[in-house]
């Protein structure tokens, strides 16, 4: 019998604080010619580029300041950046490039793309010569280097908007061989493990290379460190096994801010259907919350200061894009009181819903369950574009809910044990997108009209406490809640708790179904059966204040059992802040203990930690191991706000230590002591971060310890309440309370939405952390389009789907559509992510995805989606009519759709949405009345609501224009530039239908339009007046007439000469710029990757570097930033010179205060200058940048210095001097 094998590879993946430039990922477009032909690939980056070479790459960064300013000038605005740049004449766009190359790589290296991007190409037509254009050139995902060295790859590719590089090194590689020359930086050194660049731009850094072997076995960790000489960079590996895989790898993807520049403190957050990262928190008043456009709040709605915060405050909710760089949007929530935001969890349509809390008699769109007063629970679901809400409900009895035990923060009280705990709950959704959370309530009165409210048939619809009134002396329960996907439905309501302090903080649901909640109780008699569970006895601790149990409930999914429950702790105070599920249906819990919490079945602990893990029977019989980590105090180091399981059943934790502030009233440990990995992000602590903490399957060992956050400051790095997440791939969506008052830098990462604290020096700022661990094998996770849709799984025939692995971290994918079509594949990782499939008989198709790594640690994963085929359509179309006077704002909605007679609709096939925030209404072909609010411009849509029909959920829509009076108008530039687009925005108020005349009689039958909104190209400069005819039969007036002029210019004309047109030896080119009159500014681009930008006419002369012939063009932009590009070919001729001055006057501020290197043809150099005793004190590889005489600010010595200068020219020759210079003050 043949034994299976494994081969196993050694790999090194180095992360760059490099991202793509408004991309998901980094596009490496294939060279046809249009580039320098060393270059193969060329991607795009922030700031930047990055061109893949045969030989390795090559990093070009542009100075962001400067790059604003160029922007700012060609975009026209008239901000600080532009009025400086005018008064200068001209800006300089400094830049720094450096290569990286593998030595001694073999000339057998092979370049292969793959994951090409799209079908769609680019194209590039550079100039008058086509030999320099590039046709169809494709698009990537990843390059790879093959055979750099025997049985080495190297593999360029984008991770969460990162550039990374992988060195594969197979069986049999020598790891000694692999060496990177780094040329063009100005300093290289390994600091704080990672290896850090200095160029001209700044400093860069490429990550610490943290290194695991990976097998079929598992993972285990493994020495490596940079090792820096002579700009070579080599890799120590120690304890190397070649047979197993080495990785080298977490990535911190972004870390941002939210700019507000109202106090904005952190809470919650959680993580999108498509990797974006939702934030949530309260705002204080005084300054603003950076609300997007349309958002559902813009403005700051107030409070009543209610609960202990004695200020108003509102919920603030911002969505940022995968990479960090973007807000998608950013909108208030709240009423008149006061609001708090505890939980948050997206569903599959990017639907956010949030669970909190709210003090508002007002708060937005919501219905109110239970009589209400203090604080109510409030869960609320807004819509994919942060633009309305879809549902929200207020629930709560006469007392506080959604409040653990006190509002006020004053220190350790009955089970409020961190900073923050008043505010724990969570909301979960299950599969078909139906709501449960979890909470509490001191509602508890027998009072039918004061008591929290619950439904009939609950597994506990009253107190486990009636009539106490006072939380810290037994007034308080715990609350479970389930809601319908729009929360237009309250599925179950019930308490859960005894008969003192109670408190539910988190929730899971079971592959069966079963809802699990934990918390902490005070209670001996918390309800439900423990016979044979592993805890079936309270624990009664020396104090009222230690004797704290935590607890597991497991409650049937319609809430009208509780199956059984178990307390677990000590004989001092324990309760758990998370639960969750693996695969296979164990539950895993998470929390704080002030005892000796059991250790069992657990390879690895650390003695005496106040945090534990613990993995459960279903059946809450007996744990499957248990074990504690953390520093062994006698008070637990962290408050956990984030829990995981993954598909490896590695567990991560997030939570934060120490205090918010000067006091220490919880008695935190806090993060000092704490153990890190050799792949720590963070290694050390100010006692006040985050902690982030992964524990290998069956507690064998830890896999992944870090600190993160800022290094000291007035307040430290937490959170004032709420939970955070994981996603189902170890990602961490962390939100942070950050930068409290300032005093210390927060480590946000470049090109982020946020990237400064607005509130400062007074205020915090919602701190929003995604890290990926890269921990949790090999995953699958299919998503379906139809039509270009995302997240749609239903249609007409013959259907056509397009899937995608949402997950794309395998090698090979197997598909199966489910329609007996049988498997497809294995099909390689480039191809295969992706299939699309065309169903072509009526059915509910179960489509499986397999994706396979052999070398995860769980080597393959499945995932399943439905999609639904029928034959069954609605026809929708609908009319409306004006009823009453002309004055009104009445109106008669008709549905007029059709379908098969013999399956007609029913009452409730439809929905209305008049678009005027409105409660929507359920109908069937009924007419619908409806008045509007005011007049104005209404999107109605009707939406059909019926699964039996295979187009659900079609939406239909039209704009309803509702005046007394039509008013003609629109909106369009006033000026352009020929051949000119005007693009017409109709404003109007009332109208139904338009006859547009665009006074351009010239371009014949195209001079009118009846569209609402039309576009017209007007190919000849001149002045044009346009007339819009709206017509509303409706209304008082009938019909109204708007003009509107439009003054279209030419654009500019390009054209300049240069001498000496036969090319001079070490002779500088002087450019005249020849533009038309009509031109403004002008920028010009030499082709050696300098360029000018400028608003003068004077010559400009420039000075080129190499031999050879240069691309330069002009572009000239007129006053409306219009555009003409004229590009020349300049023959150069350099002869290889050098000199460097022998003296230098510092103070003078002339060209003498400055010595730098002088000559021709220089490339690459490197420049050092001594002092007398041999200290350095000047060094750069930059021939444009020289020594002003100064050491770290201050002037040094008149005196005589020693430089050493190594010089390599453009064509391949080397130089060397050493000499004197002589310091003159």
């Amino acid at each position: 019998m043949q034994k299976p094998f494994i081969v196993v590879v050694l790999m090194l993946a180095i992360s760059f604080d490099i991202v793509a430039q408004n991309y998901d990922n980094i596009e490496f477009v294939e060279n046809k010619g249009q580039w320098d032909s060393r270059v193969k690939f060329k991607g795009d980056v922030n700031a930047g580029a990055v061109f893949i070479r045969s030989t390795g790459f090559t990093i070009l960064q542009h100075n962001q300041q400067d790059l604003a300013a160029v922007q700012s000038m060609l975009h026209g605005s008239h901000g600080e950046t532009q009025r400086s740049a005018t008064a200068n004449n001209k800006i300089i766009l400094r830049s720094h490039a450096w290569d990286v190359d593998f030595i001694g790589a073999s000339p057998k290296m092979q370049v292969i793309p793959d994951k090409m991007k799209t079908a769609s190409v680019n194209n590039y037509f550079i100039g008058d010569d086509p030999s320099k254009w590039g046709r169809d050139c494709r698009l990537y995902q990843a390059v790879t280097l093959q055979d750099v060295y025997p049985n080495v790859d190297v593999r360029y590719y984008t991770y969460n908007g990162s550039l990374k590089y992988d060195i594969i090194a197979k069986p049999g590689a020598d790891i000694s061989k692999i060496a990177l020359r780094y040329n063009g930086v100005d300093k290289i050194q390994v600091k704080n493990k990672e290896l850090l660049l200095t160029t001209s731009v700044g400093e860069k850094k490429e990550s610490y290379p943290y290194t695991y072997q990976s097998s079929a076995k598992g993972r285990s960790d493994v020495s490596c460190k940079y090792v820096v000489k002579d700009n070579v960079v080599r890799f120590d590996v120690k304890g190397y096994d070649p047979s197993s895989t080495l990785i080298i790898d977490p990535t911190l993807i972004f870390c941002s801010l939210s700019g507000s520049s109202a106090t904005n403190w952190g809470f919650t957050a959680t993580y999108g259907p498509d990797g974006s990262f939702f934030g949530g928190g309260i705002v204080f008043n005084g300054g603003s919350f950076p609300v997007s456009p349309g958002a559902f709040q813009t403005v700051f709605q107030g409070g009543d200061g209610a609960g202990g915060s004695d200020l108003p405050i509102d919920i603030g909710i911002i969505k940022l894009s995968a990479d960090g760089t973007n807000r998608l949007y950013a909108t208030y929530i709240g009423g008149s009181g006061n609001e708090q935001p505890h939980s948050l969890f997206c569903d599959p349509q990017g639907n956010l819903v949030l669970a909190g809390r709210s003090s508002s008699s007002n708060y937005p769109k919501s219905r109110q369950i239970g009589s209400g007063g203090g604080y109510d629970i409030v869960v609320t679901k807004l819509n994919a574009t942060g633009s309305d809400i879809i549902g929200s409900v207020k629930i709560g009895g006469r007392g506080n809910d959604g409040v653990n035990i006190v509002v006020s923060r004053a220190g350790t009280q009955s089970l409020q044990r961190n900073y923050g705990d008043d505010g724990r709950s969570e909301v979960i959704l299950d599969g078909a997108g139906n709501v449960y959370v979890a909470s509490c309530t001191q509602s508890n009165s027998s009072d039918p009209q004061s008591k929290f409210p619950t439904t009939p048939g609950v597994f506990q619809p009253n107190s486990g406490n009636p009539g106490s009134t006072n939380p810290s002396g037994d007034g308080q329960d715990g609350v479970v809640l389930k809601l319908n996907p729009d929360l237009s439905t309250l599925l179950f309501s019930s308490y859960l708790g005894g008969s003192k302090n109670d408190a539910a903080y988190v929730l899971d649901l079971s592959p069966t179904g079963d809802i699990y909640v934990a918390g902490g109780t005070q209670s001996s008699d918390f309800p439900g059966n423990k016979a044979a569970t592993l805890g079936p006895t309270f624990n009664t601790g020396s104090s009222a204040d230690n004797s704290i149990d935590g607890f597991i409930a497991q409650i049937s999914n319609n809430g009208s059992t509780i199956i059984r429950s178990t307390y677990a702790g000590t004989v001092n105070a324990d309760q758990i802040y998370g639960i969750k599920f693996d695969r296979l249906g164990f539950p895993y819990i998470t929390g704080q203990t002030e005892g000796a919490w059991p250790v069992l079945n657990a390879p690895y602990s650390e003695p005496n930690g106040k945090q534990f893990i613990a993995k459960l029977q279903p059946d809450l019989s007996a744990y499957v191991y248990s074990t504690v980590f953390g520093k062994g105090g006698t008070t637990p180091d962290i408050s956990p706000t984030a829990f995981l399981v993954d598909r490896c059943e590695n567990v991560y934790v997030s939570g934060w230590g120490g205090a918010n502030g000067q006091a220490n009233v919880y008695h935190s440990a806090g993060t000092n002591g704490l153990g890190v990995t050799p792949d720590a992000y963070k290694p050390t602590t100010d006692g006040h971060d985050f902690y982030f903490f992964v524990l290998q399957r069956n507690a064998t060992g830890r896999l992944y310890a870090s600190f993160f956050g800022q290094n000291g400051g007035q307040y430290g790095d937490h959170v004032d309440g709420g939970t955070s997440r994981f996603d189902p791939n170890g990602v961490i969506y962390q939100g942070v309370c950050a930068n409290c008052m300032g005093g210390a830098v927060f480590p946000v990462t470049p090109g982020v939405w946020g990237p400064v604290n607005g509130a400062l020096p007074d205020g915090c700022n919602l701190g929003m952390i995604k890290m990926a661990f890269n921990l949790a094998g090999v995953g699958s996770l299919v998503g379906a389009a139809i039509d270009g849709v995302p997240n749609d799984t239903a249609g007409c025939f013959p259907l056509k789907v397009d899937f995608t692995d949402r997950v794309r971290n395998a090698q090979q994918y197997i598909w199966n559509f489910g329609d007996g079509s049988g498997d497809v594949g294995p099909l390689p990782a480039a191809t295969g992510y992706t299939q699309s499939h065309t169903f072509m008989t009526v059915g509910t198709y179960r489509v499986m995805l397999i994706a396979i790594d052999p070398n995860s640690c769980n080597e393959r994963d499945t995932s399943y989606i439905h999609i639904r085929v029928g034959d069954l359509r609605a026809n929708m179309a609908m009319s409306f009519d004006k009823v009453g006077a002309c004055t009104a704002l009445d109106y008669q909605f008709n549905n007029t759709s059709t379908t098969d007679p013999s399956k007609p609709f029913s009452d409730t096939s439809f929905i209305w949405d008049f678009g005027d925030g409105s409660p929507r209404v359920v109908a069937g072909l009924n007419s619908i009345p409806h008045t509007f609010p005011a007049p104005g411009s209404y999107t109605v849509q009707l939406i059909l609501n019926d699964t039996n029909y295979c187009n659900n959920p079609e939406i239909l829509d039209t704009v309803v224009r509702v005046a007394a009076n039509v008013d003609a108008l629109f909106e369009t530039p006033p000026t352009g530039c020929a051949p000119y687009q005007a693009v017409f925005t109709n404003t109007s108020v009332g109208g139904i239908n338009f006859e547009w005349d665009f006074g351009d009689p010239g371009s014949g039958s195209n001079n009118t339009s009846t569209a609402a909104n039309p576009t017209h190209e007007y190919a000849v400069p001149g002045t044009y007046q346009v007339m819009l005819v709206a017509n509303d039969p409706n209304t008082c007036n009938k019909t109204d007439t708007f003009r509107y002029t439009i003054i279209v210019y030419d654009k500019p004309t390009a054209n300049f000469s240069y001498t000496p047109v036969a090319p001079v030896v070490n002779t500088p080119n002087v450019f005249t710029n020849l533009s038309s009159a009509n031109a403004v500014s002008f920028k010009w681009i030499f082709g050696d990757g300098d360029s000018l930008v400028t608003t003068s006419r004077a010559n400009v002369t420039h000075q080129y570097n190499s031999t050879g012939t240069f691309n330069a063009c002009l572009v000239a932009f007129n006053q409306l930033g219009c555009t003409d590009t004229l590009c020349m070919d300049v023959s150069t001729l350099i002869v290889p010179a050098l000199d460097v001055p022998n003296a230098f006057t510092p103070n003078s501020g002339d060209v003498n205060s400055i010595v730098m290197v002088k000559g021709f043809g220089i490339s690459k150099m490197k420049f050092i200058i001594w002092n007398r005793w041999g200290q350095k004190v000047f060094e750069t590889a930059n021939r444009l940048q020289g020594w002003d005489g100064r050491v770290k600010g201050v002037v040094q010595p008149m005196d005589v210095y020693a430089y050493t200068l190594e010089v390599e020219f453009f064509d391949g020759t080397k130089a060397s001097r050493k000499g004197d210079i002589t310091l003159i003050r």
